[in-house]
C-alpha cells in the first residue's frame, strides 16, 4: 500500500495531498466517515472522484445520479485536460483563499470550485456537438449553486470564484488563466445581438464582488475591476478600473492581482 500511495504521489501529487487529507479528515470527524469515503476515498483516480461529485450535486428527477456519472466518466476519458484544469484550480483556490486550507475542500464543500468544473463538463459536450445535454449541465448549474455559465463560454485553467454566488458568463465570453472573481460577477452582454457579444478577460485578472462586465471589450491581462463596478469600455493591461462606468483609477499595484486578491485601491496605484 505503501508503495502504491507513493506512486499516485509521484505521478499525480494533488490527488495524493488530496486522499491524505481525506484520510486526515475522517480521524477527526468520524461522522463525516460515509461521505469522504464516497466521495474521494472509493476512488483511484481524481476523474472519478470529479465525476461522482459532479453526478451527485446534479442529480434530480430529470436525469438520474447514474446516467450524469457516466456522462461525466465519458468526458473524463476523451478529454484528459478536464482533470488537469480541475487539479490547476484546485491549487488555485487553496493558494488564493484564506478560508481553504485543505486541497479537500474545493473538492468536498466549495459551490464555485464545484461549478467550474460542472462548467466544464458541460463545455465539453458542446463542443461535441451534444448541445442538449450541455444545456442541461447549465441548467443543473444554475439551479444547484447559483452559477449560470453558459456551455460556449471558453475559460482557461487556474480559475478561482470566491463564494461564487449569483455568478453570470455568457456565450461568447473567454475567461484566461489564473483568473479570480468573487460573487456577483457578470460577464454580459449589452443587447440582443448574436454575434460576439460578451467580455474577454485577460490573463491573472482580479474582479471584485457585484462587478459588471458588458459586451464585447477586453480587460487586458493582470488588470483589477474593483467590487460593484460597472465597465463598459476597455482595459488596458495592469490597470485598475473602478466606478459606474468604470474608469482607470490607477496601476494594477502588483505583477499578479488575481493571486494576491488585493481589492484594495490605493492613492496613486
Amino acid at each position: 500500500m505503501a508503495k502504491t500511495r507513493a506512486k499516485v504521489a509521484e505521478l499525480d501529487p494533488v490527488w495524493a495531498r488530496i486522499m491524505r487529507e481525506a484520510e486526515e479528515a475522517v480521524v477527526e470527524e468520524p461522522l463525516l466517515g460515509g461521505l469522504v469515503h464516497y466521495s474521494v476515498l472509493h476512488h483511484p483516480t481524481i476523474e472519478g472522484a470529479l465525476a461522482y461529485r459532479i453526478s451527485l450535486k446534479l442529480a434530480s428527477g430529470e436525469m438520474s445520479e447514474q446516467i450524469l456519472r457516466e456522462i461525466c466518466d465519458e468526458a473524463y476519458a476523451a478529454d484528459p485536460e478536464l482533470a488537469m484544469a480541475a487539479r490547476a484550480d484546485i491549487v488555485a483556490v487553496y493558494e488564493r483563499d484564506p478560508a481553504c486550507h485543505r486541497f479537500l475542500q474545493p473538492l468536498m464543500f466549495f459551490k464555485g470550485f464545484q461549478a467550474v468544473q460542472c462548467y466544464r463538463i458541460a463545455n465539453w459536450l458542446w463542443r461535441e456537438g451534444r448541445r442538449d445535454l450541455a444545456y442541461l449541465f447549465q441548467m443543473r448549474c444554475s439551479e444547484v449553486f447559483g452559477v449560470d455559465i453558459h456551455p460556449a463560454a471558453r475559460i482557461g485553467r487556474g480559475i478561482m470564484i470566491d463564494h461564487a454566488h449569483s455568478i453570470v458568463i455568457g456565450e461568447t465570453a473567454v475567461v484566461g488563466d489564473n483568473v479570480s472573481m468573487l460573487h456577483s460577477v457578470t460577464l454580459g452582454g449589452t443587447g440582443k445581438e448574436e454575434e460576439d457579444r460578451h467580455p474577454k478577460i485577460g490573463d491573472g485578472v482580479l474582479i471584485g464582488a457585484g462587478a459588471k462586465v458588458l459586451g464585447n471589450i477586453r480587460v487586458g491581462n493582470c488588470s483589477r475591476v474593483a467590487a460593484g463596478s460597472v465597465v463598459l469600455e476597455e482595459v488596458p493591461p495592469c490597470k485598475t478600473v473602478a466606478g459606474v462606468p468604470a474608469r482607470i483609477v490607477g496601476e494594477a499595484g502588483c505583477a499578479q492581482p488575481s493571486i494576491s486578491m488585493d481589492h484594495l485601491i490605493r492613492g496613486g496605484t
